[in-house]
């Protein structure tokens, strides 16, 4: 099969995938349907002019990233990933996807993590297809992030220009790897009575050494799992990832 082929009926694949509805969506539609607030399809506020009576109900600060793909020269599927500038405040050095916090302006998830991949790497939107979203995952910093699969079709016509501010490295990986146990290990710890798995994956490229975990690592296991439909060669365990009614200041999960 040829790039364009497989791309093709990668595309098709994906396009079909509707993220199952998480404990904190029915939460959040129930504080919404009670508050008059007004949301967009896709979760993100139109109105924000919130009435509700549950006023220290604590609601996540919203974001998403981008898992852009493309077909390497051997002819695996890639994912595009940067490692964070060391003089960043929150995540520095961290290996991660492109993608940020929401801004009033962004019509939708695509809209934030496309624009943010813009302004980190200098990936215009325009290569990039969009082609379906995962269901939120929880920050360990409490936000709401929403991973969003595009297909980068033209990988030629992408030249990376990392922001300095913000980026340190672009570089990809197999995202076959994330089903792999070969260069996985996990770590155990627990939120609001779940227990679940943290993920650290080992990654070389170009002599240089990667570490992939948290996170970014379990939005590209998920990933990995649909676009391959199959499981992982390691245990996996996610935890309802509920939202606390009320939030210290700089509460952050194990």
């Amino acid at each position: 099969m040829d790039t364009s082929q497989r791309l093709l009926a990668l595309t098709q694949q994906l396009h079909l995938y509707k993220p199952p509805p998480s404990v904190n969506d029915y939460e959040e539609q129930r504080i919404e349907e009670t508050s008059g607030d007004v949301m967009s399809r896709v979760g993100i506020q139109e109105s924000r002019t919130p009435i509700s009576k549950d006023i220290d109900r604590f609601r996540p600060k919203r974001a998403s990233v981008l898992i852009c793909l493309f077909e390497g020269d051997a002819g695996d599927l890639r994912v595009i990933l940067t490692k964070r500038s060391s003089t960043l405040s929150t995540h520095s050095g961290e290996v991660a996807l492109p993608g940020g916090k929401s801004e009033p302006q962004d019509k939708d998830d695509a809209e934030t993590a496309t624009r943010e991949a813009k302004e980190e790497i200098g990936l215009d939107p325009s290569l990039v297809n969009i082609v379906t979203v995962l269901e939120p995952f929880l920050s360990k910093h409490l936000l709401r992030v929403v991973p969003v699969i595009g297909i980068l079709t033209d990988k030629n016509g992408f030249h990376p220009s990392p922001n300095p501010s913000e980026v340190e490295t672009v570089f990809d990986a197999p995202l076959e790897m994330f089903l792999k146990a070969e260069n996985e290990k996990s770590e155990e710890r627990e939120w609001m009575g779940d227990k679940y798995l943290v993920h650290f994956f080992d990654y070389e490229m170009d002599d240089k050494k990667y570490m992939i975990w948290g996170l970014t690592a379990s939005i590209l296991i998920k990933a990995a799992m649909l676009v391959f439909q199959r499981a992982p060669a390691f245990p996996e365990q996610t935890p309802k990832f509920k939202y606390p009614r009320v939030v210290a200041k700089d509460t952050i999960m194990p």
